[in-house]
């Protein structure tokens, strides 16, 4: 009886621990083919949705325009998809309002990869998962945090949910209504993602590594840096090799080098209300461009190539930046 009971016992841990570990999921996967010759390229847009105003409905005219010259494959949104607040629902109009009847160019007409900025947070945020908006309108993907391979391992992008780093929407929210429906308890959440982050980080394979999220790192504008990230994601950005970051907030362009590691900074949250007025002081040998006004984001990949363009709303390039690696050697 009392071997029985041990037995009890022991299988009870076990199916306890298999639990805990499956508690823990990867991050989903996607997979997107880059063209026939190797390439890929795609735009950048965010903090656009305003029902076309602001001129959204300018930027959009002008990506559009540029997304048939390079023949993109896709467009990333870096969040702040619904102003003020989110969606309401699945069925809210703001959807087909602020995007559907906005980004109409046939050559936008590609996937989307979005992700949350912190004023989709202050709706549902469900909806703006909930694949009815995939069945209303099949270009529209979004999701907290996932993993975009283009390959064979030419690129991984790592897009991460931002926003619940963030210490002052939980402590001091100014009178916002946040939806933390998936995310409580907060510091359980962190936790996994990070490790997700990394564990995705550390097995990619991919010759450039690029992490989209929300929320800035290192930015002169309004919103300035972001400490939370600065503290808990970027140490694992620089120890895994990572090329890009790629954010919005700041409703800007910008481009920020480091001292500290070769990634890039790059902002693009300059798709609807802009204007800021806003520029701190930065280092002159890492800020490479600012422009506080409104425009988006082109990049350009192959196996050895980076090239990164921003366009201001009438559709000219303000600035330009490349980089290149080695094509490594079959052994």
């Amino acid at each position: 009886m009392a071997v029985l009971c041990k037995n009890a016992m022991l299988l009870s841990t076990l199916l306890l621990g298999l639990l805990s570990v499956s508690c823990v999921a990867e991050l989903q996967r996607f997979e997107h083919a880059a063209k026939p010759n190797g390439s890929l390229s795609f735009l950048v847009v965010g903090d656009w949705g305003r029902r076309g105003l602001y001129n959204q409905s300018e930027v959009a005219l002008q990506m559009g325009i540029i997304g048939e010259k390079l023949d993109a494959d896709f467009i990333i949104s870096t969040g702040d998809n619904f102003y003020e607040n989110g969606l309401t629902g699945a069925h809210d109009p703001a959807f087909h309002q602020s995007f559907t009847d906005i980004y109409t160019a046939p050559s936008l007409q590609k996937q989307w990869y979005s992700v949350l900025g912190n004023h989709d947070y202050r709706g549902n945020v469900e909806a703006q998962l909930s694949p009815i908006l995939r069945n209303m309108d099949s270009k529209w993907l979004c999701l907290r945090s996932f993993i975009l391979n283009v390959g064979p391992e030419m690129v991984d992008f790592f897009f991460v949910d931002t926003t619940p780093f963030v210490d002052k929407y939980f402590e001091d929210p100014e009178g916002q209504v946040y939806d933390w429906k998936g995310i409580l308890p907060r510091k359980n959440y962190l936790k996994n993602l990070l490790m997700d982050v990394e564990s995705a980080l550390r097995e990619s394979s991919a010759k450039w590594k690029i992490v989209v999220g929300h929320h800035t790192i290192k930015s002169a504008g309004e919103h300035g840096n972001t400490d939370e990230l600065i503290l808990h994601l970027l140490p694992t950005l620089q120890a895994y090799d990572v090329d890009l970051y790629i954010n919005g907030h700041d409703h800007c362009l910008e481009h920020i080098s480091s001292s500290e590691s070769p990634i890039q900074f790059l902002t693009s949250g300059g798709g609807s209300k802009a204007w800021r007025g806003v520029v701190n002081w930065w280092n002159p040998k890492e800020m490479k461009f600012y422009h506080d006004g409104q425009g988006f984001m082109s990049v350009q990949v192959t196996q050895t190539e980076v090239d990164v363009k921003f366009y201001d709303v009438f559709g000219n390039v303000l600035h330009q930046w490349s980089t290149s690696k080695q094509l490594s050697s079959a052994m």
